[in-house]
């Protein structure tokens, strides 16, 4: 998508009229629902759609909140992948129950997921790793994420140090990095109105089925 076409879709997009809904039925599925509204998404010219926050709650009992990126998502949960050593990790491992947000401005739209994580298969993480570039996988190997930086050029020395060792071949995967999936059990849809008037549809799961509501505003 060129410059100027991303600026006609947020120029469309952000009229202040929202989106209308699409058809909900009883049988509605919301990973389906979750699919047109991400494509939606994806069409409106937004910088990274894909962007989400993750809530948890360690042992200590203080939530903590911070952005990624989606990487994929089906009936099973929704992934993204990051270093198990760090805190966003451990935290996880000490409370396996997390929240997901995104939240589409000009569409007028936000999403929230609740569910429990669980780890991605070493083949789904081994898959994702070597389809990124080159840069991004020698990163993950430097970067021990969430420790201190002991000395200033401590990160660059470390990048340098796996780029050459890993010169000339592939880089090979790291068990330290992969995947977490958020398995869903409440998903609510968010479309803002006039007067306040959102709308606000919910499904939640009960004994492998989904069951859907509204919510008022």
């Amino acid at each position: 998508m060129t410059f100027l076409e991303k600026l006609r879709c947020l120029f469309t997009f952000g009229q202040g009229v929202a989106l209308p809904l699409p058809e909900i039925s009883a049988d509605t599925d919301p990973i389906t629902l979750f699919d047109l509204w991400f494509k939606d998404a994806n069409k409106s010219g937004i910088l990274l759609p894909e962007a989400m926050s993750v809530s948890s709650c360690g042992k200590d009992g203080y939530p903590s909140s911070r952005m990624v990126l989606l990487k994929a998502f089906d009936e099973k949960g929704f992934v993204f992948y990051t270093n198990y050593a760090s805190r966003k990790s451990q935290v996880l491992e000490e409370n396996n129950k997390v929240a997901l947000l995104f939240h589409w401005n000009v569409l007028q739209r936000q999403i929230r997921i609740e569910g429990e994580v669980e780890k991605v298969t070493r083949e789904e993480s081994a898959n994702y790793f070597h389809s990124r570039d080159r840069g991004s996988q020698v990163g993950a190997w430097a970067s021990k994420q969430s420790k201190k930086i002991s000395e200033e050029n401590e990160l660059a020395s470390r990048f340098k140090f796996f780029n050459d060792k890993f010169a000339g071949q592939e880089v090979p995967h790291p068990e330290f990095w992969g995947g977490w999936r958020v398995k869903p059990k409440y998903i609510e849809f968010w479309q803002g109105r006039a007067s306040r008037m959102h709308d606000r549809i919910c499904f939640e799961k009960a004994e492998d089925k989904w069951q859907q509501y509204k919510l008022h505003p």
